[in-house]
């Protein structure tokens, strides 16, 4: 066999063979790669999707987290203030009770006072018509000198 027949052949086979592939092979690999590459690029794009979602969920989550500590905190300083109102209310109703506590026992101690100086006026008062009768050496009727009596605790 003569090397141009062979060589001449041998382009011929290789053109039918590139025609072959370009035509039968090619395709189907060219599709499955741009369909591949569709779907590297749909999943980079969800994932971008998805990273905002998460950046702007984060965001949300930030704010709520704000809200809530700003809330709570409220809450708070409220049950302080409240707490502080009603001390001061027990204080001021405690005071009160105080008060009133120590003004009957004024008024107690002032009573009993009354009564003894009292008790007193009428023992002295017993006492001087005692005096008076032992002077006299006379018994005194107390009944018919009440007046008397009566008058005598009035200077006591």
């Amino acid at each position: 066999m003569n090397i141009n027949a062979s060589l001449f052949i041998q382009i011929v086979v290789f053109a039918i063979l590139v025609w072959f592939t370009m035509k039968f092979v090619w395709p189907p690999i060219a599709k499955a790669l741009d369909e591949r590459a569709q779907k590297v690029a749909d999943g980079l794009a969800a994932a971008d999707k998805a990273k905002t979602e998460l950046a702007v969920a984060n965001e949300r989550v930030e704010q709520e987290l704000a809200s809530t500590r700003s809330e709570n905190a409220q809450r708070l300083a409220d049950a302080e203030r409240r707490a502080q109102a009603v001390i001061e209310e027990a204080k001021a109703r405690a005071t009160d009770e105080g008060n009133k506590i120590l003004a009957a026992a004024r008024a107690e101690a002032e009573q009993q006072a009354v009564r003894a100086r009292d008790t007193l006026r009428d023992q002295v008062a017993q006492l001087a018509v005692k005096g008076a009768e032992q002077i006299l050496r006379r018994e005194i009727n107390p009944a018919a000198h009440a007046d008397l009596l009566a008058h005598l605790k009035t200077e006591l």
